[in-house]
């Protein structure tokens, strides 16, 4: 097997199982191996520390799968993989109240570059690395054979990300059926449309699902702004914790036509909601400047921060969010707000929303801690996996 070497000093993270080697660590790669080939890598002294699968059209050169010299990674390791992660997710199987779930989340399920999501009788797989698109036809079918019940792996690998690895998008079947058109799917007894091939990440936010579960107690008779809506989730529980009114914004007016569907769906006639298409800035803006309060805010905004270089200008779009969400917070208020950039830590977010407590005048009470899903678990030795955080506040 082709060997990469590290420079001296180097190896101390892989050593410690974080499972990217980044290209300026390595010394030199020895034979001719090609991007997607499985390589072993070698401290400077010789001494074996991981294998894993190469691309050096990357930054990250190699992603490692595992640590253990004398475990070859073959289909039985694949296998074993994919077993693990679906075992892993065994309680959310068994609940008949929910049926769309993350069955794999790449390197925090020791499988880097693998995404896999379940929606019901469907799997939906991304391939973000050259070794997971060479191999992504072989996990389709074992994946198939390993979950009950389903009738087709789709692919969605559609993502800027790819570009970074050398590879174009790619979407369609991998395996069995194609999806319809829109599928239903359930999540803590809520029903939802969702659009597999062309709808946000997957097709749903699912790392959202847990805290979406604590926003019903703070709606009763409530005023809501649901900022950021795309297809109304959040909005449905909502409408379930008993909100007085729902204004659902966001820039797309299609999602916001499915946010409709969304409460029909759910049994909801609610004709004193509004569904406002526009730029969350903007119209939170407006609402400032025409004195229009609210009870509960949920700010869920896309990611600001896609590199470090743009760390700063998305910690001043945090901040301007939500100053604006405190300003439009009656005393007493609930605050449901989000960063999905893995770049934004939770101790920074909370600097910011420090700072835009300050800006506001408003006294902010921390009352929550919210995250990604258990069904996206954070892998200790790799940091990157814990991206989603967000805080439930009161503003007074």
């Amino acid at each position: 097997m082709t060997v990469v070497l590290m420079k001296p000093g180097r190896e101390k993270p892989v050593r410690q199982r974080h499972p990217w080697v980044f290209s300026g660590a390595v010394a030199r790669i020895e034979g001719a191996p090609a991007d997607g080939d499985l390589v072993e890598v070698r401290a400077a002294d010789g001494s074996f520390l991981a294998r894993g699968y190469l691309n050096r059209a990357s930054q990250i050169v190699v992603r490692l799968l595992t640590w253990d010299p004398e475990e070859p990674v073959d289909a039985a390791f694949w296998r074993r993989r994919l077993e693990r992660a679906i075992q892993g997710r065994a309680a959310l199987a068994a609940d008949p109240t929910t049926t769309a779930y993350r069955l794999v989340h790449a390197e925090a399920d020791g499988l880097p570059g693998l995404i896999v999501d379940r929606y019901g009788d469907w799997l939906v797989l991304q391939a973000l690395t050259l070794g997971i698109e060479r191999r992504k036809g072989e996990l389709a079918r074992r994946l198939a054979e390993l979950v009950e019940g389903v009738a087709g792996v789709y692919e969605r690998s559609d993502v800027d990300v790819r570009a970074k690895e050398g590879l174009e998008p790619a979407t369609g079947p991998l395996w069995g059926e194609p999806p319809p058109d829109r599928l239903v799917i359930r999540e803590n007894g809520f029903r939802f449309w969702v659009d597999l091939r062309r709808g946000h990440k997957t097709g749903f936010y699912l790392d959202q699902r847990e805290n979406r579960a604590r926003l019903p107690p703070f709606c009763a008779d409530a005023e809501v702004l649901n900022a950021f809506a795309y297809t109304g989730a959040f909005a449905v529980y909502a409408a379930a914790g008993g909100a007085a009114r729902i204004v659902n914004l966001d820039t797309s007016g299609e999602a916001l036509a499915l946010a409709r569907e969304q409460m029909a769906l759910n049994g909801f006639h609610r004709p004193q909601d509004e569904y406002v298409e526009g730029d969350a800035f903007q119209v939170l803006r407006r609402y400032r400047d025409a004195g229009h309060t609210f009870d509960v805010i949920i700010l869920d905004p896309p990611k600001f921060a896609f590199s470090r270089r743009h760390l700063e200008r998305a910690s001043r779009g945090y901040k301007d969010i939500n100053w604006l969400g405190m300003r439009l917070l009656r005393p007493g208020g609930i605050l449901f707000t989000f960063s999905c950039s893995g770049l934004v830590s939770e101790d920074l977010f909370q600097k910011i929303l420090f700072a835009a407590a300050l800006d506001a005048g408003r006294e902010v009470q921390i009352v929550g801690r919210l995250g990604q899903g258990s069904d996206h678990p954070i892998l200790l030795t790799f940091p990157e996996s814990a991206y989603l955080k967000g805080f439930i506040c009161r503003v007074g």
